[in-house]
């Protein structure tokens, strides 16, 4: 694939399964495979005449380049390189905006100097394109501006060559100054002009620019399954975007869009909304809210982003078996699942239902598929499937694998990584496992997979051997060091019941107070130490991790802070009567008390979070949305 689309080496559109790690759609060495093609500053040997004016430019010597040119008017067109860049070129690839200016402005007849290519088929502006600087286009456009329809020698135009380098500035300004009809896919005589359009469309989505390429697919609707010149489309592109669909995030469609206007009233979709915050609210609450233009034009985003998928959508029922597959639909509905995006699939399947039976290359259909990458919010969808969920979820594929032993598979680690610590990681997977058990039928509980030949249970024992004995360390660990704390609260409040000061003669409300909370805290430790022992006794089966081992370590943490809270509610009332007893101020006892509080909030503070994550996975999951009346039927199921 060409790696100027801006796709890393590793990365390819069309696989269903792509290589592990973090995926980058923009490469930051932005190397080329035409990187040969680029010039290297190589003076030409027969014109080394012009060796003065190639070193002026390339310093950024204006007026020197500008006093050379003055005296030879002819080196404006002259070869200063081995690959035939004119000065022009040569400047705008230094970057020098003034002596681009300076060599524009003693141009006389543009089309014949600025549309002219190199050995590489490179303009000016093609150059400009890559360099991304918008004022260095601006002087090239206002000189001639038929430039931006001439084609590099890949045969893209220059706001392409923008949008391959991700230059979003000069996108957006040479979209307002390239024809239309450059991108148009209708035009049969040309075929590269859809292939621009399309890889536009395409590179758009990639980078974030939605309302450029809403645009164009709401006048082109063709452009939303155009295969570019990388061989991907736009519906493909946007289920490689996951970015478009934030979760939890619902934006309301733009009914009104209007902005900028150009020559050929282009137009590309800015809401009322979005100039109301600019023209009210961020002009007296920038100070404030510094980012609330970003957070904007994040949303903004995403409703353009569900705007293309709409139009995308429409089209999708016009096709038939051919068009689907050369729109690469059944490819983007499982990147889509791979990347969990559910409202990708929920508008899909709005406009065209049948896409549940659609089955990749392993005979997996989608409610498989997002089983094995762990996509609870897609797997939801089953329950919204009616009589059809019952043929989905007992189907299997070429390896006899049916959906419980895509349960019992490891994950892939980019969504096991996802849940804090292997014993919460292993008891998601047991109520994943738990939650697919319940759907199938109950045969296909001791079917046996052609691969390993094992049944589901067996399979998930075997593949989450070592995820199991991290689950089993970790527990250990946090076991052992808790059991340490409450031995010593233990042995502290024990030994301290039966050395009461005598300064409690006096104070019989004090002396009640550190009587409670010191047998609170003798009690709560005890209990919070047969739990941690109870942790590490415990046999570590796979399904003690869904509700057993939880629940004690959730009971031996509570109980442990609210043995230690105890513990310094009686040290501080002893210290406060000692204090009183021997003549000392009150100020002093309040110095006591907030010193008490700094071991309890920091005990809290670096508890609580591990203490409330394992409470609500464990009694609060909601992993599947589920309507109400299947989860009484389950309730149902699993007591018969």
């Amino acid at each position: 694939m060409d790696t100027e689309k801006g796709y890393p080496r590793g990365f390819r559109a069309d696989s269903l399964r792509p290589e592990t790690g973090r995926r980058s759609f923009r490469s930051d060495s932005m190397q080329l495979d035409e990187a040969h093609e680029l010039p290297q500053g190589v003076i030409a040997q027969e014109n080394s005449t012009y060796l003065v004016l190639f070193k002026n430019i390339d310093s950024g010597n204006l007026e020197a380049t500008k006093d050379f040119l003055d005296r030879n008017p002819e080196a404006l067109t002259a070869s200063l390189t081995s690959n035939g860049d004119r000065p022009i070129h040569k400047a705008v690839l230094s970057g020098h905006i003034k002596i681009v200016e300076e060599i524009i402005r003693q141009i006389h007849n543009p089309e014949q100097v600025l549309e002219i290519k190199n050995d590489n088929g490179y303009t000016a502006l093609a150059y400009a394109a890559t360099g991304g600087i918008v004022r260095i286009a601006e002087c090239l456009v206002d000189k001639c501006p038929g430039s931006v329809s001439v084609r590099n020698a890949k045969e893209h135009i220059p706001i392409v060559v923008a949008s391959l380098y991700g230059h979003k500035d000069l996108v957006r300004y040479l979209y307002n100054h390239t024809p239309l009809s450059d991108l148009d896919p209708c035009d049969e005589s040309d075929e590269h002009k859809g292939k621009n359009g399309a890889m536009l469309v395409t590179n758009c989505i990639v980078d974030g620019l939605y309302g450029i390429a809403l645009d164009l697919i709401q006048r082109y609707p063709k452009l939303a399954y155009t295969r570019d010149t990388d061989n991907d489309t736009a519906i493909i592109a946007l289920a490689q975007t996951p970015c478009a669909f934030p979760s939890g995030i619902h934006i309301e469609k733009i009914n009104n869009p209007h902005e900028v206007m150009n020559h050929h009233h282009h137009r590309y979709r800015i809401s009322e909304n979005y100039q109301w915050i600019q023209e009210k609210l961020l002009k007296h609450l920038k100070f404030l809210f510094p980012h609330i233009r970003l957070v904007y034009k994040l949303k903004l985003g995403h409703a353009q982003a569900k705007e293309i998928l709409e139009c995308i959508c429409q089209e999708i029922p016009n096709f038939d078996a051919t068009q689907q597959k050369d729109a690469g639909l059944n490819q983007a509905l499982f990147k889509a699942v791979e990347n969990g995006i559910v409202e990708y699939i929920e508008e899909v399947m709005k406009h065209y239902p049948d896409i549940v039976w659609f089955k990749d290359s392993y005979g997996l259909n989608l409610f498989f598929y997002a089983v094995s990458q762990r996509q609870e919010k897609i797997f939801s969808l089953i329950y919204k499937m009616g009589a059809k969920k019952n043929i989905l979820a007992t189907a299997w594929d070429k390896l006899h694998n049916n959906m419980l032993h895509h349960a019992a598979y490891r994950p892939p680690a980019s969504r096991l990584n996802l849940i804090p610590g292997a014993a919460l990681q292993m008891q998601r997977e047991i109520q994943w496992f738990k939650e697919v058990e319940r759907l199938v039928q109950p045969k296909h509980r001791k079917m046996i997979n052609l691969k390993q030949k094992k049944t589901p249970q067996a399979l998930f024992k075997d593949q989450h051997k070592d995820l199991v004995d991290q689950g089993e360390k970790w527990m250990k660990e946090t076991a052992t060091s808790c059991t340490v704390v409450a031995a010593l609260i233990t042995t502290m409040m024990f030994s301290s019941a039966f050395t009461v000061p005598a300064s409690y003669d006096s104070k019989p409300t004090l002396f009640m107070i550190f009587i409670i909370s010191d047998a609170i805290s003798l009690f709560t430790s005890c209990m919070s130490l047969l739990m941690f022992l109870g942790i590490l006794k415990s046999r570590y089966r796979e399904e003690d991790f869904l509700r057993s081992l939880p629940t004690k370590l959730i009971v031996g943490l509570a109980s442990l802070f609210l043995s230690m809270v105890t513990m310094m509610v009686s040290f501080v009332v002893t210290l406060m009567t000692l204090v009183t007893f021997k003549g000392g101020k009150r100020w002093i006892s309040a110095q006591f008390m907030l010193l008490a509080v700094i071991p309890v909030g920091m005990f809290g503070v670096l508890q609580f979070p591990v203490l409330f994550e394992i409470f609500r996975s464990t009694y609060f999951p909601r992993v599947f949305d589920k309507p109400r009346q299947s989860r009484r039927m389950f309730k149902l199921r699993s007591r018969e």
